[in-house]
């Protein structure tokens, strides 16, 4: 395993674990943690966003040009991702099975058209 590899794991998980982590203390009413869930998301955001840079560093790659493709990507994935999200919380929260399957495909299509959105068809 290349040391890249090992240090963007570990920061992955690290990162991963800490968001994860802030996000139930931040939605989950019955542990009253809201603020240091909300505290600790945000570290672990960091985290994850410092991991992309090490490893980008430690693989020589160029730094990531914002190009409005960049953005129009990260704008789709995060609909997409959001989507599939609440289609989740519909079905396991709210009992609402029909809406939130519907909702949760939709939200799965949308993150599969990020892959000839990125990579191109040919």
């Amino acid at each position: 395993m290349k040391k890249s590899t090992f240090v963007s794991m570990i920061l992955g998980t690290i990162g991963g674990i800490l968001f994860a982590l802030g996000m139930c203390m931040a939605l989950i009413p019955e542990w009253n943690a809201f603020g240091p869930g909300v505290i600790m998301g945000v570290i672990g955001a960091v985290v994850l966003l410092i991991m992309v840079f090490v490893w980008r560093r430690m693989e020589n790659k160029e730094p990531i040009k914002l190009s409005g493709k960049t953005i129009g990507a990260s704008l789709v994935g995060i609909v997409g991702a959001l989507l599939l999200g609440v289609g989740m919380c519909l079905t396991m929260v709210w009992s609402h099975m029909v809406a939130g399957i519907g909702i949760g495909i939709v939200g799965i299509v949308v993150l599969l058209c990020l892959i000839p959105f990125i990579k191109g068809l040919k």
